[in-house]
């Protein structure tokens, strides 16, 4: 019967018709797309955090890549792929692309449309959650920055090369951010809707 059921559905070719940009029309009508100026509100968030992980890769590249101009052992090449790899997705994929990108994304366009002064001028630190934000993700967000500072310290404590492979996963990590942040806030600007994910309002 169930081979019965398979022939009888209809046949339907693949479509070759590639998925136009979501117009103004067709936002669902729960979701009120940005205006012009708050457009601009969110791009400034959006864009500032963006500006802070470009200048920790700016300050980190150069660490990474003198070890390797200098020369690894075959150990210390294994110990950088590893890591690498594992800095990769835990870091990038996972930290970065599911978790924290799509909530900045949510953040800025909420901002965009219920923007406030003290908010608007300090958007890159709304959108990362360090101001008005559920008491758990300041906690979270606070605690993060913290501990980025401690880890910051003690790894510039190590001596080369182990300080360039340390550095560079770290590297890999932040560029994989940056990189599914304009992704998904590009995204997010032509479809004129946020990322399916919580702002974590007060």
């Amino acid at each position: 019967m169930a081979f019965t059921a398979f022939a009888a559905a209809p046949y339907r070719a693949p479509s070759l018709v590639v998925d136009r940009p979501r117009m103004l029309s067709d936002v669902p009508s729960g979701v009120r797309p940005l205006s012009r100026p708050g457009a601009w509100v969110a791009t400034w968030g959006v864009l500032g955090v963006a500006l802070v992980l470009i200048q920790a890769l700016l300050r980190l590249i150069p660490v990474a890549l003198q070890p390797i101009f200098e020369g690894l052992s075959g150990f210390q090449w294994v110990a950088l792929s590893l890591w690498v790899a594992f800095c990769a997705y835990s870091e990038g994929y996972r930290a970065f692309q599911l978790r924290w990108v799509p909530r900045v994304v949510a953040r800025a366009f909420h901002l965009g449309q219920h923007p406030r002064p003290l908010h608007v001028v300090l958007a890159p630190f709304f959108c990362m959650g360090l101001l008005h934000a559920t008491r758990r993700r300041l906690i979270i967000s606070w605690s993060v920055v913290l501990l980025i500072t401690l880890v910051v310290v003690l790894v510039r404590r190590l001596a080369q090369p182990w300080r360039g492979i340390i550095d560079g996963g770290v590297v890999v990590g932040l560029g994989w951010g940056l990189v599914a942040l304009l992704v998904q806030a590009t995204r997010a600007r032509l479809s004129h809707l946020p990322p399916k994910a919580s702002p974590e309002l007060p």
